[in-house]
């Protein structure tokens, strides 16, 4: 394994393990093993690098635990180099107890640990500690080790056996949901400490309701990690804040809370550390597009740019003060892009240009602020133009491991915008530009479905652009003779005999 340090955003460097292809390969095939099974061992308030969980789910859940259970004490803990410093026999007994009990796996994942790293000099380390960040298998194997540290959060207070003696199942609109209101108000009368944890990997936050029991929560959870999982806690970095004055980071959000018609309600903005370090990229970004890179063209910067923008849009969009924050950004990036395009090459910024794909109309269609650079049909995106997202949680019957829960996925879907992102930044080779801006439309038209089973790409290699007419039989490379289909239902176009249609099971829906 190769060793490469790559820079902080705080001036740091963070050391990156590069595994070699025939590593990959086998970490991959590893965790399609392992990760079901921990899957159905995981705690429900964890949601970093675990499929169909997100950011999103995480801050929803910080929201709703500080504006509807008031827990306005948030404890902000640190591991100090998390990754460098994992115990590997801690962790070969937490996969044990998970019921991961083949040897040879242990054994082969014990190598995996083990395995010899190149440093940047040349020279050769053997790790005692840690796991490779970088490596496929690594997140999974984090959360592994902290998961005890969520199960043992939860059985101080959630899963405390008063309180599901108490619980009672009722319904809340189609779903049934085990209600342990009654054991939380029978528990809040003894010693008990009211705790609640939310984690994204290696960041997680504790909230409590009072300064009391959330200063003995922080001495008792820093010394269960320092014991039983054998790592060290940031005293700098660890500290108890109290929402109702101060503002608490989380995920590049920070969060506090403000008396509103005699409740308390959640304040997000995007954090002062991202929000300069988000603006300094754009305004880089931007002032390529006005002396654009060696091998590049202004469209090729443009394009580029908008891939920033709705990267941070998508992102920040559940703060609740995300308007104010990109209003911030756009007056910075737009009067130094104003300024580099006159003095660089004398070109404008104006408001009229090519027309906008579907997408396009109707995220920005609406702005008054969208602009182009004379002679060039691109949009640059304002990011100004954006509106608060409500984070949505995650539902419990989500999962990619049951076919109910695969369906259950399927009804949430709603079209990915990496999608067009990935479309756009990957021309088809061989082809015209024209093709490569019907796809981009077909996209949108189609709702991000096939059209022959009405199923959602979601991944960008899925999607294949048909010719209904071949270029052979006179076909042209037009919107108006092309369609995007899901590549598994490509061999139904060519199937004479019923055969392709058998292999399936049963015949897909024709929308």
């Amino acid at each position: 394994m190769r060793r490469k340090d790559i820079p902080k955003p705080n001036g740091k460097t963070r050391p990156l393990g590069i595994p070699c292809i025939w590593d990959r390969l086998v970490q991959q095939c590893i965790k399609q093993i392992l990760e079901p099974i921990c899957e159905a061992k995981f705690s429900n308030n964890s949601y970093g690098f675990r499929p169909n969980r997100s950011v999103e789910h995480a801050i929803s859940r910080t929201y709703s635990l500080l504006q509807r259970a008031h827990l306005h004490y948030v404890l902000e803990f640190d591991i100090k180099g998390f990754f460098d410093n994992v115990n590997h026999s801690k962790l070969i007994k937490q996969l044990w107890t998970l019921g991961i009990q083949d040897k040879q796996l242990l054994f082969v994942l014990r190598r995996i640990l083990k395995a010899p790293i190149r440093m940047p000099d040349g020279s050769t380390v053997y790790p005692t500690k840690g796991t490779p960040q970088g490596g496929i298998i690594s997140p999974l194997l984090a959360n592994v080790v902290l998961n005890e540290l969520d199960h043992w959060i939860d059985s101080q207070w959630t899963e405390h056996p008063v309180a599901n003696r108490y619980g009672t199942w009722r319904t809340i609109r189609t779903s049934e949901v085990f209600d342990k209101s009654k054991g939380y108000q029978k528990m809040r009368n003894s010693n008990l400490k009211e705790m609640f944890i939310v984690r994204y990997a290696d960041d997680f936050r504790i909230f409590c309701r009072n300064r009391e029991d959330a200063e003995k929560t922080m001495v008792a959870v820093t010394r269960w990690i320092t014991e039983r999982l054998k790592l060290e806690v940031s005293p700098e970095k660890t500290r108890i804040v109290n929402v109702r004055k101060r503002y608490s980071e989380f995920l590049g959000f920070k969060i506090m809370v403000y008396r509103k018609g005699g409740k308390y309600v959640v304040k997000s903005h995007i954090c002062d550390k991202k929000l300069q370090l988000e603006e300094s990229k754009l305004v880089e970004q931007a002032k390529r597009i006005a002396k654009p890179a060696q091998g590049r063209t202004q469209p090729d910067e443009i394009g580029l740019f908008d891939e920033m923008v709705l990267g941070i849009q998508n992102y920040y969009r559940i703060a609740t003060c995300i308007s104010l924050d990109c209003r911030k950004i756009h007056r910075r990036v737009m009067t130094v892009l104003t300024n580099r395009l006159n003095t660089e090459t004398g070109c404008q910024l104006v408001r009229e240009g090519g027309a906008m794909t579907d997408s396009e109309k109707e995220r920005f269609g609406a702005s008054q602020m969208v602009r182009y650079v004379s002679g060039i049909n691109r949009p640059i995106y304002p990011i100004a133009f954006i509106k608060y997202k409500t984070a949505i949680g995650i539902s419990a019957a989500v999962c990619c491991f049951s076919p109910a829960g695969r369906k259950k996925i399927h009804d949430n879907l709603e079209m990915d915008a990496t999608l067009f992102a990935y479309l756009r930044k990957h021309p088809p080779e061989g082809h015209s530009l024209e093709y490569a801006d019907c796809r981009l439309s077909l996209l949108s038209a189609q709702k991000g479905k096939c059209a022959v089973s009405g199923e959602w790409f979601l991944q960008p290699d899925s999607i294949v652009c048909h010719m209904k007419v071949p270029k052979e039989q006179g076909g042209q490379e037009r919107y108006s003779n092309l369609v995007l289909l899901h590549r598994r239902y490509l061999p139904l176009l060519t199937d004479q005999d019923g055969a392709a249609l058998k292999s399936m099971g049963k015949q897909p829906p024709v929308t």
